[in-house]
């Protein structure tokens, strides 16, 4: 068999190693528009993420504004005012600074409402100093017992928030052995009526952030906090217990707050407040509890409110919850301010 001449065998590996060359370039050209695409698309995700920030910047601008007006205005918090009227989902595609494209399908959209925080039992009530507040204690249990949970949860939830608070307390050095935050009571209840305290997680108390820190008590599961979470919120410490607003709350908290009254009763109020609100405390007294003297633990007037938002651009979607304060409007800095915002 003859062999093919050198010439030919040159020709062939010319061929492949083209071949082998082109391929190669094509495998380089291709990784770097990969990685260019990549970039690209990473840009675009952090154009949309910030621009999504700002969306939500302007809509908490547009909720203090719409609180600092009702402040103006008003005497009282209703849920017939403006601020409780829901914002529908709005398109905000004209408002949004990018490039257009012929036929592109591009959402934008922002929607929200505004809740009034002091419409839900706030769980920091429960202790002050590190000490059970008996009444607050007493009211929470009503609640329980209202949602139909077990009303000993209420001395167990306490007993954490008092715990909690001995976190980040700083010992006064005049005084280096304080009192025993958790004295022994000197009359206890029945055992089988009330909780053992509960003992806090690794030997060291935690201090009560937000709602869901309740799943460290023992005897609050997911289906306790389903029931129990549209009803109680966890605020910033104060000197003070907050008060709720009897023109907001449910009427399981409705209840609550008076001793003696019903839930069919609550409901009854409630149905009526829908007609006419309470612009005083001395309206609220002489229909929920015939003119006789109730605890200072309610209001007309909300200091405290939740806004929630919820906006769509294009690929991004974020969901919000942020916490504003109104501060009285008379006093010097007065009006509004976030508290903090959290993202879902």
């Amino acid at each position: 068999m003859r062999r093919p001449p050198p010439s030919l065998r040159q020709r062939g590996v010319a061929v492949v190693t083209a071949l082998l060359l082109t391929t190669l370039a094509i495998s380089i050209v291709a990784s770097l528009f990969w990685q260019q695409q990549v970039q690209v698309r990473s840009m675009e995700n952090q154009r949309l993420h910030l621009q999504t920030k700002w969306i939500l910047r302007g809509a908490l601008d547009w909720a203090s504004l719409v609180l600092r007006q009702d402040a103006y205005t008003s005497q009282y918090t209703s849920l017939d005012q403006v601020w409780a009227t829901p914002l529908a989902e709005t398109r905000l595609d004209q408002y949004i600074e990018r490039e257009r494209v012929e036929g592109e399908n591009f959402d934008a959209t922002l929607s929200g409402n505004i809740i009034d925080a002091t419409s839900r039992y706030n769980l920091v009530n429960l202790a002050k100093d590190r000490q059970k507040v008996p009444e607050q204690v007493e009211i929470f249990r009503r609640l329980l017992d209202n949602l139909r949970l077990d009303a000993r949860l209420a001395n167990r939830i306490a007993d954490f928030v008092a715990q909690g608070q001995q976190v980040g307390v700083p010992v006064d050095p005049n005084n280096p052995n304080p009192p025993n935050p958790n004295p022994p009571d000197p009359n206890p209840p029945n055992p089988t009526s009330v909780l053992p305290p509960v003992p806090p997680a690794n030997g060291v108390p935690i201090p009560l952030m937000q709602v869901d820190d309740l799943l460290a008590v023992q005897g609050v599961t997911q289906e306790v906090m389903a029931k129990l979470r549209p009803f109680v919120i966890v605020l910033p410490y104060g000197t003070e217990a907050t008060k709720l607003n009897v023109n907001t709350v449910p009427a399981e908290l409705l209840s609550a707050i008076v001793p003696g009254m019903s839930l069919s009763q609550a409901n009854s109020l409630v149905a009526r407040r829908k007609t006419a609100a309470w612009r005083t405390p001395a309206d609220f007294s002489s229909q929920a509890a015939n003119n006789q003297q109730l605890d200072d633990t309610w209001d007309i007037k909300s200091r405290w409110f939740i806004v929630q938002s919820r906006i769509r651009l294009d690929r991004a979607a974020l969901n919000a919850e942020s916490l504003i304060e109104r501060t009285p409007v008379v006093s010097v800095g007065g009006g509004t301010r976030v508290i903090w915002t959290r993202q879902n």
